[in-house]
């Protein structure tokens, strides 16, 4: 019995000693046995928790912004009733909301939940399905809402946060960096989206149409979609087009853009073009494939030229040429000036409309 009381006693002390390891005392020095970091190791500690404070003050800032959609669709003859979820992002305080277009495509009722738990009903102010986006009016006024940034100022390597709503979890946030700039997606009727932000920071079909949002709280881009065989790869409409777009949706109800019947993506020009040609911008929209009879393959644009003018502006980007286009009018002469292998080619182009399902 005595020998029993001295195991006790023993198990006891060891008992105390945990308790005192459990309540985060220190009970000796890291020699003996305290997995602990080191001093020498305590800045790069304060680096991560740096970042981890950054990641936090951008989320309490934005989540509030940041909404749940829920979409029903109506039964036919040969599907049932259909509901779908996505997310958003407030823009102005008045309830406008900017999302995909997929999210909300051929919805009968729409309805939006605040991070707070508040829900209201929303009406489509217009939609975009060549770049995938769509502008939402909840029923409601004086709501939070995010500061869309310059998506062109956007770098590879940068720190992005992705805000969404997947299957209903409020405020899901997951972390990455910019991967790539100006790549094309083509979206899930077949279209193609250009100028396309690919970011690492891990979606779920869910977050489709929730901000992706730089380390100061500025939406640089709207979550569009990912590759479901690869890990970690995002796809984000820049802040620049959305800007662009939801301007056009809330005043004509739609995007009147002009066709020039050619598909195009960014690229860097060489520094010797640059020179003897005297170009402003170290960037071109280079000529991927021409429909040979749309207004551009007509006047004898091809593919692998770079377009560095039209009107007379610099065209660095896809999204240049878009905003020209769609503020000049249909089949009224345009300028257009490529660069092919060292020539310098100006062309004249009368713009069609495109057709609204254009892709």
């Amino acid at each position: 019995m005595l020998k029993c009381g001295m195991e006790t006693n023993e198990m006891d002390e060891g008992s105390r000693k945990a308790l005192r390891c459990i309540a985060g005392e220190n009970i000796g020095t890291p020699l003996d046995g305290s997995c602990r970091i080191k001093k020498e190791a305590a800045s790069e500690v304060e680096l991560l928790d740096a970042y981890s404070r950054a990641v936090i003050t951008v989320v309490d800032a934005v989540g509030p912004a940041v909404v749940g959609i829920a979409v029903r669709k109506s039964a036919n003859a040969r599907t049932a009733k259909q509901q779908g979820a996505g997310s958003g992002v407030i823009i102005a305080p008045d309830g406008y909301i900017l999302t995909n277009d997929h999210v909300v495509q051929g919805a009968d009722a729409i309805s939006v939940t605040l991070q707070d738990g508040g829900s209201f009903e929303a009406t489509p102010v217009g939609t975009d399905p060549a770049t995938d986006l769509a502008v939402l009016r909840a029923n409601g006024s004086g709501l939070p809402y995010a500061t869309l940034g310059n998506s062109a100022a956007l770098k590879a390597g940068q720190l992005v946060i992705a805000i969404g709503n997947p299957f209903g979890f409020q405020s899901t946030v997951s972390t990455g960096v910019v991967s790539a700039l100006g790549r094309a997606l083509r979206s899930q009727e077949g279209r193609l989206i250009e100028n396309i932000i690919q970011h690492t920071a891990p979606l779920n079909p869910g977050n489709s149409g929730g901000p992706l949002v730089d380390s100061r709280g500025r939406v640089v881009g709207v979550n569009t979609a990912i590759i479901v065989m690869a890990q970690g790869i995002g796809f984000a409409i820049p802040a620049d087009t959305a800007r662009w777009v939801a301007s056009q949706l809330l005043t004509q109800g739609r995007v009147r853009r002009g066709f020039l019947g050619l598909a195009a993506q960014q690229r860097q020009l060489d520094r010797r073009l640059i020179r003897f040609h005297q170009l402003s911008s170290d960037y071109g929209v280079e000529v991927t494939s021409v429909d040979r009879q749309g207004p551009a393959g007509r006047v004898g644009v091809k593919e692998g030229d770079l377009i560095v003018l039209v009107n007379g502006q610099v065209s660095a980007s896809v999204d240049d040429i878009h905003r020209i286009l769609a503020e000049w009018p249909i089949g009224k002469p345009l300028s257009v000036v490529v660069i092919r292998g060292n020539e310098r080619i100006e062309l004249s182009v009368e713009p069609a409309e495109a057709a609204q399902n254009f892709g």
